[in-house]
């Protein structure tokens, strides 16, 4: 198929007599009628904490525009940094705006939390709560059910949820309720690795009883990818694209625009294609993973230098 997102059917929420999702855990379970529409691709973006998920993500959903494709960019991280490249700005967050008309959404237009951003791409950034006081599985329910409610999630082709860096809660793992693939951003070395791996153990918790699953690995910021190689092999993971340490990518963060806005070189050019073709791949030919996670232990004594 074409469309192979298309086909995945959604399993069924959470009830008393279904198993849980981890072991000995408490999870955040989405409502079943906040699951977001058949006709989109949604994707959940996540690796290590500052290895360039919303670079990634922000990227990505330019590509998808640049391919014609209505894009919805979801931000999952409190510091609501995610979608800045394609607005130019920090916009204000689901959460804050929410606070200011008490909760009561009805009172909200969609103009108030969807902001347009490089080559038509919307954006949406959650928010959270503050530190130490509430769940970020919670924030993302209320997002997803506040977009439904306003309809915006009709019309919209690709969805990116780009979360949060590697911890461990149920609620950092809700994204994966919405999404038909994960990837999983990584680097060249041990910590980004040993993250990715927890990232596949989630992945196959929720997979018990939704529809996600792996869509591959972006190799970013590593000229080499021997140490990835060897993870991807064990694991049965795949590289979809690599990034290397292009100085143009560091220099459009600071920019505040995507690379699809840099002036034209032959780095930049390439950094395009790659970002183009991982795009077509997750429209068009990725089939879904899978990946069996290593113990710790295994993954020390795999990677590294004889």
């Amino acid at each position: 198929s074409p469309h192979p997102h298309k086909t995945m059917t959604a399993t069924t929420t959470a009830t008393h007599q279904r198993h849980e999702d981890g072991e000995g855990s408490v999870q955040v379970h989405q409502d079943n009628k906040l699951n977001i529409e058949e006709g989109a691709l949604v994707i959940a973006v996540y690796g290590k904490g500052g290895i360039g998920k919303s670079t990634t993500s922000s990227n990505l959903s330019a590509a998808f525009s640049h391919l014609g494709k209505r894009v919805l960019q979801i931000g999952c991280d409190p510091k609501h940094d995610s979608t800045f490249t394609l607005t130019k700005r920090m916009v204000p967050t689901v959460i804050d705006t929410l606070e200011e008309v008490d909760f009561h959404s009805e009172e909200l237009e969609a103009s108030d939390f969807v902001y347009t951003g490089y080559n038509g791409v919307m954006c949406v950034e959650s928010g959270g709560p503050p530190a130490g006081t509430g769940c970020g599985g919670y924030v993302t329910g209320q997002t997803v059910k506040l977009l439904k409610e306003h309809h915006l999630l009709e019309d919209t082709d690709v969805v990116i949820f780009d979360v949060l860096g590697d911890v461990v809660c149920g609620g950092f793992a809700a994204p994966l309720q919405h999404a038909h693939y994960c990837l999983i951003v990584t680097a060249n070395d041990f910590d980004s690795i040993f993250a990715m791996n927890r990232i596949v153990q989630a992945i196959k918790a929720k997979a018990k009883n939704y529809r996600v699953r792996l869509g591959g690995v972006v190799a970013n910021r590593s000229q080499d990818t021997d140490q990835i190689d060897r993870f991807n092999a064990r694991a049965g993971l795949r590289t979809l694209a690599h990034f290397k340490a292009v100085d143009a990518i560091r220099r459009s963060r600071l920019k505040k625009c995507t690379i699809f806005e840099m002036e034209s070189s032959p780095d930049v050019l390439q950094v395009q294609q790659e970002y183009l073709n991982l795009a077509r791949c997750l429209l068009e030919s990725v089939q879904p993973l899978e990946a069996k996670p290593l113990k710790d232990r295994e993954i020390f004594d795999l990677l590294g230098y004889d």
